[in-house]
């Protein structure tokens, strides 16, 4: 694996361990419950997360599946990854595409299960990674629904972005818990 992608792929599944070995702590009830009317659980914070992950490398899958032409990096690619950093790190709510939204987030879930089925993702995840040619590193393969063509780096850094941004919604559920730690 291309040693950028590895270093990436490597603080994602850190912060993955440590969301998850803070979260352990509460009983499923807690992250079961709805902090405010028309907000998510916690677990459904984590479904929608590991929804948007599975959703991007099963495109990048399909995209490499024909061969096609790929353009290199560019300039506009380095645009669109900082207009997504900036998107994702404003306060403002936006709401989520559909196929990762409120109808394909489960009621009640638990914790273990996605726990264990958001690190196989991730594994698989390494592994596809893992088999490809060096040469894709460059390549604009991935293409985000709001801004378009990224690289493979860039979308991995749209996973941290969309982690980081979510981490801080799962907190600020929880502060509001009364069983909080």
């Amino acid at each position: 694996m291309n040693p950028q992608l590895r270093r990436q792929l490597d603080a994602l599944n850190a912060d993955l361990r440590d969301l998850l070995k803070e979260l352990k702590k509460y009983p499923e009830s807690d992250l079961n419950r709805v902090p405010k009317p028309g907000a998510w659980t916690v677990l459904q914070v984590m479904h929608h997360l590991m929804l948007a992950e599975r959703g991007s490398h099963q495109y990048v899958v399909k995209k490499l599946s024909f061969d096609p032409e790929l353009k290199n990096k560019s300039l506009a690619s380095r645009f669109r990854i900082l207009l997504l950093d900036t998107y994702l790190r404003s306060p403002l709510k936006y709401k989520a595409p559909e196929a990762i939204g409120d109808k394909h987030l489960p009621a009640i879930s638990s914790f273990w299960e996605v726990a264990k089925t958001w690190e196989g993702q991730r594994e698989e995840l390494a592994a596809y990674l893992a088999q490809l040619p060096t040469n894709y590193a460059h390549k604009e393969i991935y293409k985000h629904p709001f801004v378009g063509r990224l690289t493979l780096g860039q979308m991995l850094r749209f996973f941290q972005s969309h982690f980081n941004r979510h981490r801080k919604q799962i907190r600020r559920a929880l502060i509001f818990q009364p069983n909080a730690k």
